[in-house]
């Protein structure tokens, strides 16, 4: 198949650079840091309360849900996010993962010569064709995902969103208001006066860029 022309792909091995046609998915000095979020929204109260209870019972009610470490990568991937990449192609992060293991980085991190980076390409393709990743969407999630974690750079992500419902002074359901997307890791969530709630997230991974990484669950676990 005609392979396009080179550039940069990073972060292959750890402290390297690897350059094949697909362009750069992070560069290996990057780590992406923990990010949070914090929103709130307001409960409405029963109809049937005074004003003054009313207005207690919003006042706790508008609590902010904070979500932390949800942008976390694993240190074997050097910066890269594996399960957003791995998802947007539709594979596994070990196929992923062992795919990008066969690529022949140069020894000093400088861009190989032109057929070196042919054989990179066709190499992650060899190893990603069977599970249906094709030349060109290879290239589109490359490019999606790339960031240079040096100039401050992100990958692409949206905020979640979420209300919480207190009942009796209790933290008893936490709602997805806007699921959000590009998590890399499922993240820490918080209400905050509520030092001791706990709650369960659950992070979806998928080929739709725009809800790959996002919450699809939220479950209060303990008070």
């Amino acid at each position: 198949m005609a392979l396009k022309s080179a550039v940069r792909l990073s972060a292959v091995l750890v402290g390297v650079t690897a350059t094949v046609s697909t362009g750069a998915l992070v560069s290996p000095s990057a780590a992406a840091g923990p990010a949070s979020i914090a929103v709130s929204s307001a409960v409405g109260s029963s109809a049937t309360q005074s004003p003054a209870a009313t207005a207690v019972v919003r006042a706790k009610q508008n609590r902010k849900v904070k979500f932390t470490r949800g942008y976390r990568t694993a240190k074997k991937d050097n910066g890269r996010p594996v399960k957003l990449i791995a998802g947007a192609l539709g594979v596994s992060a070990k196929v992923f993962r062992d795919a990008f293991s066969k690529v022949t980085p140069t020894p000093d991190g400088s861009d190989p010569d032109p057929s070196q980076a042919q054989a990179n390409k066709q190499i992650l393709l060899d190893a990603l064709g069977p599970y249906g990743v094709t030349n060109e969407r290879l290239d589109e999630v490359s490019d999606y995902y790339r960031y240079f974690g040096t100039d401050g750079a992100q990958w692409p992500r949206t905020k979640a969103k979420a209300r919480v419902k207190i009942r009796n002074g209790k933290v008893v359901r936490i709602t997805i208001k806007k699921a959000g997307s590009g998590y890399s890791a499922t993240p820490k969530v918080t209400v905050r006066g509520y030092p001791n709630v706990k709650v369960k997230a659950k992070v979806a991974y998928g080929t739709d860029f725009s809800a790959n990484g996002q919450i699809v669950r939220l479950k209060v676990v303990g008070t």
